[in-house]
């Protein structure tokens, strides 16, 4: 039954996932847009190519804020991956920022102050 659920669930997230493609492609294509502009506009020492290049990156954020469902098809993307981590009974590891672990400055200084003042 487990098997039935996994194979379903991924059936009905690579058909989403195909539908939206052209989404996919389009948020590709604005985002590779996006950083070429960056890329050259940081290269450029012109005033008249960082105004060039800044527009061209402007239109590259507004293609892709008009690509949003590909948002929905980047997370069919994602299920299928744990759908297929799942299916080979591995283990899925979702990293997360609270994993991190964070080291206190202070710490580190009153360490070092202990080890000046002896």
């Amino acid at each position: 039954m487990k098997k039935f659920l996994l194979l379903t669930g991924g059936v009905i997230a690579a058909c989403v996932a195909l539908a939206l493609i052209g989404p996919l492609a389009g948020l590709l294509f604005s985002g590779l847009f996006v950083a070429l502009s960056m890329h050259f506009y940081i290269a450029s020492k012109s005033t008249f190519g960082k105004i060039f290049w800044f527009t061209v990156g402007l239109i590259g954020v507004l293609s892709a804020i008009s690509n949003i469902p590909a948002m929905v098809g980047l997370a069919a993307i994602a299920i299928i991956y744990v759908i297929y981590k799942k299916w080979n009974g591995e283990d899925v590891k979702i990293p997360t920022i609270e994993g991190k672990k964070e080291e206190d400055p202070f710490t580190n200084f009153e360490k070092e102050w202990s080890n000046l003042t002896k």
